[in-house]
C-alpha cells in the first residue's frame, strides 16, 4: 500500500508478479462494490511484472477492506468455475467413453 496515503479510504496497492489477468478481474469486482468510488490499475512497463491498483472508497469501508472483499469474491467465482468445469468434463467422459483421453 502507498506509504503516502493520507487516509485509509484511498490507496494504491502494488502487486508484484501479476499482470492484466488478475488486475482486470479485481477491478471488475471492485467496481461492482457500491462503497468503491473509483478503481483503476496500471502497469508501469510491459516488461515488469507489476500492477498498481488504485482504490478510492466512499468512506464507509477502507480501501484494504474493499480489496479484500474483491479478492474473496474472485476466489469464490474461480472455485465455482473450477467445479462446474470439472463436473462438465466428468459428464462428457461418462457420455462419450469412446472419446480420446
Amino acid at each position: 500500500m502507498d506509504a503516502e496515503a493520507t487516509d485509509f479510504f484511498a490507496a494504491t496497492f502494488s502487486i508484484e508478479e501479476e499482470d492484466h489477468t488478475l488486475a482486470n478481474s479485481l477491478r471488475f469486482f471492485l467496481n461492482k462494490n457500491p462503497h468503491v468510488a473509483f478503481c483503476g490499475y496500471s502497469m508501469p512497463h510491459p516488461s515488469e511484472e507489476l500492477v498498481n491498483l488504485r482504490v478510492q472508497t466512499t468512506g464507509q469501508v477502507t480501501a484494504m477492506q474493499a480489496v479484500k472483499a474483491a479478492c474473496e469474491d474472485l476466489t469464490q467465482v474461480c472455485g465455482h468455475m473450477r467445479s462446474t468445469l470439472g463436473e462438465a468434463v466428468a459428464r462428457y467422459k461418462r457420455e462419450h467413453p469412446e472419446a480420446p483421453k
